[in-house]
């Protein structure tokens, strides 16, 4: 090899460690907003990133992603938000309920913002219509606190001698109030009593069941909220501790020993806001992006829970169920 060509080979190698850099500061980042914590949103973040693989995006090889979990503190989410927006992050993923939702979209109005999960989005003021979001907010989402009467009906089938059905929410949720309301007006159409009880914190669990001595609470509806999903086993044991038929919002619960529950399935919506976030660092724009509403509500019964309970499932429930565990 002549000198030349070796003096600028070598100088072509000292340049491979700044092309790697400069190819990694290129890199775009998504900003990960979550209510939760990592640990219980596992499953869930596996089908975030099968979504983003589907856009062509593979976290650390060309995408990387920058995650905030608020380990269910709902009030560092608008300092977590903030942080995110002075990183300059492409786009916010906001999961774990409408509580991240908002406080990303009162950080930025220019970020796009992708939402997984959320009530109506359009009373919650995170977007102007699911066809047309406007702005710069879109995701999954809807059928959340609103699956709460159908989540009454079924409990009162399952234990059709119950008149008064205590419901656990957590005060904090956006949407608390209107949950509740959902709540009572469908138990005054079954000509049910329902005894709504606040959680807002892990030690409050105990002195919530144990607040149900007396009052005639033959079953429990465990209100939606991602901070209960993470306290589900909690639940679980406390509900068989009592005795106490409980409802819950996502298979989850039923897998871990519930005895059932009726919702969306969440790892759609990771999976779908996945599918949202490689499409935004494509370029397209989230006000062109519909919210896309859930297709797939999930009936699950555990027939081991119903037995040690002293239940006998009816037939057409049986039937209706998506998943039954035995």
């Amino acid at each position: 090899m002549q000198r030349r060509q070796f003096i600028a080979l070598l100088g072509g190698a000292a340049t491979w460690p700044l092309a790697a850099r400069a190819q990694q500061a290129a890199m775009p980042v998504i900003g990960f907003l979550s209510s939760a914590s990592p640990a219980t949103w596992a499953s869930f973040m596996t089908e975030f990133r099968e979504g983003l693989s589907e856009s062509g995006y593979v976290e650390g090889r060309n995408v990387a992603i920058e995650y905030r979990w608020a380990e269910n503190h709902y009030d560092r989410l608008p300092g977590m938000a903030a942080d995110l927006v002075r990183r300059q992050v492409a786009v916010i993923v906001a999961s774990g309920g409408p509580v991240s939702a908002r406080a990303a979209k009162a950080a930025t109005s220019t970020i796009p913002i992708v939402f997984t999960a959320s009530s109506d989005p359009i009373k919650l003021g995170l977007v102007a219509s699911l066809n047309r979001p406007g702005g710069n907010v879109t995701g999954w989402g809807g059928f959340v606190t609103e699956l709460e009467p159908k989540r009454l009906e079924l409990l009162r089938a399952l234990v059709p001698t119950a008149r008064a059905i205590g419901v656990f929410v957590n005060p904090v949720r956006t949407d608390a109030e209107a949950q509740s309301r959902y709540v009572e007006d469908a138990a005054r159409v079954l000509g049910l009593e329902v005894v709504i009880l606040g959680i807002s914190s892990e030690r409050g669990i105990e002195t919530a069941f144990a607040s149900l001595a007396g009052r005639g609470i033959q079953a429990l509806l465990i209100g939606a909220d991602p901070i209960f999903v993470t306290w589900r086993d909690q639940f679980i044991a406390l509900a068989a501790r009592h005795a106490m038929p409980a409802m819950y919002t996502l298979r989850e619960y039923v897998a871990a020993g519930g005895l059932a529950s009726y919702g969306t399935s969440i790892a759609e919506g990771y999976h779908q806001a996945g599918i949202y976030a490689g499409r935004i660092l494509k370029g397209a724009k989230p006000a062109d992006l519909p919210v896309v509403q859930p297709t797939k509500f999930e009936f699950a019964i555990n027939l081991k829970t119903a037995k040690t309970l002293g239940l006998t499932v009816p037939p057409t429930l049986l039937t209706a169920a998506d998943e039954v565990i035995e």
